[in-house]
């Protein structure tokens, strides 16, 4: 009988290319996502406020292009993709004859406290930690059957966000009567109008510790969101579709599922752009509502749901189309200059972050709650353009980007080798 192998880190033979090109391309549309709503203060902001930097036609053209095309599909092929390496390490374990879930779970840990000393020390938006607490909830559907994980992809995607949904619609009206479940609704966007003032006026100070603690105490007051069940269900659900997809080997072996990829391209952007535009429409048409705004009435309740379903859609059809791009050599070249990007995602990651805080807060340039939408683009664009160049140079030198090699060595107990080994010479053992 054959000894189970030692596992370490996958080596760079082993790597497939096009998924660390997609996931280069799914981490730019992270950063404008978190750019353009978090970063730049917009959403801290009074919408009247945030409504005024972005007036102009050129503005609200890139608002309204932004919501259709970037906003949450980005987050949401990012997560299909955690799932999918899932699949991949789970696949790759198998194959050494060894278990996956000691490697795994060690790797969730690390990857939990990165989330948290991010989160808390650097910026509130971090999504690090949620992925590796719900991340353990993987391994509970390592041994189940294809069904029984597109199953529960649709009840975590549609009935537990929609039954969550209507309990929090309507079950203070039905337990505490109407008035006081209005009351208390008025009385919580007060409260998170408030939180969220005061986290504004904490970037905006010319001090990098009140800055930085107006962060933490925000992160600690967003918690108890009420939110975050339906967030966390929509989350595990987008893993569960990305392991399903890595089991299938549609993104590993294109030309063999071309059909299928066509046609998930076909419905993904066409589904996806159809619930967009009815977003769209419903965004701009509260946006032109004065004043606080009210709870949404009774038919909302389900648009949430629909919206996640049209990012899904949206999403795979990204997913979908760069895929069979990456197939011709042309596109080939041109989209694989993100591979390094995405092989070291985590660094660029928490690299944006530091970035931007230093960009938009107080201490640093202080734009914070200043620039347009545009100008929130242009600058994004230019800061993912410098890590593209950093990456390519980086890889050129070393095995992996620098919180990587921090994460596999933590994960392993042991310090992994940087380096990369010129040709010819043997790589000591690890």
């Amino acid at each position: 009988m054959t000894e189970p192998s030692t596992p370490g880190p996958v080596e760079l033979s082993e790597r497939v290319h096009l998924l660390d090109a997609l996931r280069g391309f799914a981490l730019l549309g992270v950063f404008l996502s978190n750019s353009l709503s978090w970063f730049s203060g917009r959403s801290l902001l009074p919408p009247e406020q945030s409504q005024a930097l972005a007036a102009a036609p050129l503005e609200k053209w890139v608002v309204q292009l932004y919501h259709f095309f970037v906003d949450q599909k980005f987050i949401t092929l990012f997560a299909l993709l955690f799932g999918l390496g899932f699949s991949l390490q789970m696949s790759r374990a198998e194959g050494r004859g060894a278990s996956i879930v000691p490697v795994y779970r060690r790797r969730l840990l690390v990857l939990l406290g990165l989330g948290l000393v991010h989160m808390f020390a650097i910026w509130v938006g971090d999504i690090l930690g949620t992925y590796a607490l719900v991340g353990f909830a993987l391994l509970l559907f390592r041994g189940r059957s294809d069904r029984t994980v597109l199953t529960w992809v649709a009840v975590l995607f549609v009935v537990l966000p929609l039954t969550l949904s209507i309990a929090q619609r309507f079950g203070p009206e039905w337990l505490h009567g109407k008035e006081a479940a209005e009351a208390a609704a008025k009385a919580s966007r007060e409260e998170e109008l408030a939180h969220r003032t005061a986290f504004f006026t904490g970037l905006s100070s010319h001090s990098v510790l009140a800055s930085q603690q107006a962060n933490a105490v925000y992160a600690w007051q967003s918690l108890p969101n009420p939110g975050r069940p339906v967030w966390l269900s929509i989350i595990l659900g987008r893993f569960l579709l990305g392991l399903w997809v890595g089991r299938r080997e549609l993104l590993q072996d294109v030309e063999r599922h071309r059909k299928l990829l066509v046609r998930v391209l076909a419905w993904g952007l066409g589904v996806g752009s159809a619930i967009a535009t009815l977003s769209l429409v419903l965004f701009l048409k509260r946006q032109g509502v004065p004043g606080p705004q009210p709870n949404p009435p009774a038919w909302m309740v389900g648009m949430r749901t629909l919206r996640e379903v049209g990012y899904l859609f949206m999403g795979c059809g990204y997913a979908a189309a760069f895929a069979l791009l990456f197939q011709k050599e042309r596109w080939k070249k041109v989209l694989g200059v993100l591979t390094p990007t995405g092989r070291m995602a985590l660094t660029l990651y928490l690299m944006q972050s530091v970035i931007s805080i230093t960009l938009y807060d107080g201490w640093g340039l202080g734009l914070v709650g200043h620039t347009p939408p545009s100008r929130t683009v242009l600058m994004c664009l230019g800061v993912f353009a410098l890590q593209v160049a950093f990456s390519h140079w980086w890889l050129a030198r070393f095995r992996f980007g620098p919180v990587e090699w921090l994460w596999r060595s933590l994960t392993y107990g042991r310090a992994q080798p940087m380096r990369l080994v010129p040709a010819g010479e043997a790589r000591p053992a690890h």
